[in-house]
């Protein structure tokens, strides 16, 4: 699909993994606390072996709503056991009560006076039992999620993004030249952000090259590989983070808050290292900010006219409440991390493995 850059160096590590109930746990993090009252009832809600829409689905024909009356915040994993919050119009509560379903278990119900919407969460918190991992990559393993934890990882779309084959955003590329006409319009929505998702991924990609050849090369080296002066090159090579920042980058607050250019590159660079905001890539479209100068000229390379509205996306991400344990004696490694929202726990397995 793509030539994917992975951030950390070490060699490939042979393990295990197959999302699964026992091996992929997911639990949301609401945005804000529910209120207590109104006209929305808010459940929490475990289910395993289903998708977010099948068990909307299951609830909906159950009680004698309609799907579009029922409020979640994300999509779920359906191979994986996940917890999420649903909300459901309150006159509805009688029948959710009686609710009974082998896949789907309410352990809570509260009340709001809103109903939840898509992106109204603050992240996922993750468990994930990686097998068949032997004790010498378990320490590797322990060091990158040590390296992880210092450094933050790239925020790639993951492969859930392309669709089953892997080839939703060829058929994006060929909706925008004009060689295929999608008649359904959520179709054609999601092979336009698939195609969206690939081009943020390989300019991401090319950024992490880039940032590669400032730490590994000496200055004149970069000059000539890049395409930029001496001066440019040592502004990157004096950031003390490895993943480069440019001028003009379009920055935003961490884990939330506006967006900006770049303008005083050191102080802008410093506050990234502390965690402080993070540089965004183009999901390109209209109605956008775009990279001025130096961060225009890498972005453009990606940039294509589409018929949606653009945006911007984190490059790089924090994950948080890092926690493993190595159990030799079945040779399985579990971890637990927390992520922000739209963030993929499988790109960072991707990027523990190799």
């Amino acid at each position: 699909m793509n030539n994917k850059q992975y951030f950390f160096n070490h060699s490939k590590i042979d393990i295990y993994f197959k999302q699964s109930k026992d091996d992929f746990v997911v639990t949301e993090i609401p945005l804000y606390e529910f209120s207590g009252e109104g006209e929305h009832l808010v459940l929490t809600v475990r289910k395993k072996d289903l998708s977010t829409w099948d068990m909307v689905g299951i609830l909906s024909d159950y009680i004698g709503c309609k799907s579009r009356d029922i409020g979640y915040a994300g999509l779920k994993d359906k191979n994986a056991m996940t917890v999420q919050n649903i909300s459901v119009p309150k006159q509805y509560e009688e029948k959710v009560d009686a609710f009974e379903h082998k896949n789907i278990k309410i352990l809570n119900k509260t009340y709001h006076n809103n109903k939840i919407r898509v992106g109204h969460l603050k992240g996922n918190k993750f468990f994930i039992r990686l097998k068949r991992v032997f004790p010498s990559d378990a320490k590797i393993l322990e060091s990158v999620l040590g390296q992880i934890a210092t450094f933050g990882m790239p925020n790639y779309f993951g492969f859930q993004r392309f669709g089953i084959n892997g080839d939703n955003y060829l058929k994006g590329k060929d909706i925008i030249d004009g060689k295929l006409k999608e008649r359904n319009r959520k179709l054609k929505q999601m092979y336009l952000n698939s195609y969206q998702s690939f081009l943020f991924n390989n300019w991401l990609s090319k950024r992490i090259e880039i940032s590669k050849l400032a730490v590994a090369f000496e200055p004149k080296e970069i000059c000539e590989k890049l395409g930029m002066t001496i001066d440019e090159v040592k502004a990157l090579k004096s950031q003390e983070h490895p993943f480069k920042i440019l001028m003009g980058d379009v920055m935003s607050h961490y884990p939330f808050g506006r967006i900006f250019h770049v303008e005083d590159l050191p102080v802008e660079a410093e506050k990234f290292n502390a965690r402080d905001r993070v540089a965004t890539g183009l999901l390109c479209g209209k109605k956008t900010k775009l990279a001025q100068v130096k961060a225009r000229e890498i972005e453009e390379l990606f940039d294509e006219k589409t018929s949606l509205d653009g945006s911007r996306r984190f490059a790089w991400i924090f994950p948080s409440d890092i926690q493993s344990e190595y159990k030799e004696d079945n040779n399985h490694f579990e971890l637990s991390f927390t992520l922000p929202k739209g963030s993929y726990a499988t790109e960072l397995i991707s990027e523990l493995t190799h």
